[in-house]
């Protein structure tokens, strides 16, 4: 059989290499050994820091490639990463009818809203590791100190707890991924997927909310990214982006792309403002302000990034 992104396959460790554990639903790191059975779903994925890995095109031999539970075949490394956890498919787990399980079978159901919307703020980088978590979690905590109601998406990426996790524990009252909505990653899933993934979950974290917190995974350049905010979904959902970037050149050219493409550019955060220079340079070089990570978990930040707490109506997709 072929597998598919999110089919869920009963497999032994080989090998331990760059994975030696798993995350739970709850953010607990489970150690793993060799010659142990695991549940992980299959996907692909992008990071360039780590690993690029497809789905299999069969049930043979393929790695463990990221801790949040992926199995797929690497195609690529990090020159700083160990090499992949190995393991070995056992078989598709399946239901007592035989058909093999997918995340998508256990995916929330759409949501429907109408009226005022809550405010929508995306967060992207220029590259991974830019700051793009840390930023959200910071902007969360200083909104909700200030009496906002908040409520956070990773929208893009692979399954891991750990970023949610943040987002829960900045103040974040709804707390959603799009593993919620049944999938494992989103890297080579179609751009009308994304599209969908994105609209879906900014609309399940609006209720009750007065702003939703949208982080995108990877930079500007990366294929599923780059498509989505060339999008008019993108477009029609997004209100305020900030950019973090990981120094000053990358911030003057995310810069650049943002303005090109007309989206509403707030400010720019991230690595580089661990460094006063480097946030002299990039205030030097561009348009918007440069503010301090940690300065936005001030709950003056709203005034500074001047967000009001609701939009004109507009309808938001289910």
């Amino acid at each position: 059989m072929t597998p598919r992104s999110g089919d869920l396959v009963l497999a032994r460790i080989d090998r331990i290499g760059q994975h030696k554990g798993l995350e739970t639903a709850q953010g607990r790191r489970v150690v793993l050994y060799e010659g142990d059975t695991i549940i992980v779903a299959y996907g692909a994925r992008y990071a360039m820091n780590q690993f690029e890995a497809v789905v299999p095109g069969n049930l043979g031999p393929c790695h463990l490639v990221a801790a949040g539970g992926v199995a797929g075949d690497v195609l690529s490394a990090h020159q700083r990463m160990s090499r992949a956890t190995a393991i070995t498919p056992i078989g598709l787990v399946t239901d007592a009818s035989g058909t093999p399980l997918n995340l998508r079978n256990y995916g929330i159901g759409p949501v429907r809203t109408s009226g005022r919307r809550p405010l929508t703020i995306a967060v992207l980088g220029s590259t991974m590791d830019a700051g793009k978590t840390t930023v959200t979690a910071q902007l969360i905590r200083g909104l909700t100190r200030a009496g906002w109601r908040v409520g956070a998406v990773k929208a893009t990426g692979t399954a891991s707890p750990r970023d949610v996790n943040q987002f829960r524990d900045a103040g974040a009252r709804t707390v959603l991924d799009f593993s919620d909505l049944g999938v494992a990653t989103t890297y080579q899933q179609p751009a009308d997927v994304v599209e969908a993934l994105v609209s879906d979950l900014a609309a399940a974290a609006s209720p009750g909310n007065d702003v939703v917190m949208l982080e995108v995974a990877d930079g500007l350049l990366q294929q599923e990214t780059a498509a989505l905010i060339r999008s008019a979904c993108f477009s029609n959902t997004v209100d305020g982006v900030l950019l973090a970037a990981g120094d000053p050149l990358c911030a003057m050219a995310g810069v650049s792309v943002l303005d090109t493409l007309g989206l509403p550019l707030l400010a720019v955060s991230g690595v580089l403002t661990s460094a006063p220079l480097a946030i002299r340079e990039a205030g030097e070089a561009i348009r918007v302000p440069v503010i301090h990570t940690m300065a936005l978990s001030d709950p003056g930040i709203a005034d500074v990034l001047k967000l009001e707490r609701q939009c004109q109506p507009r309808a938001v997709a289910a």
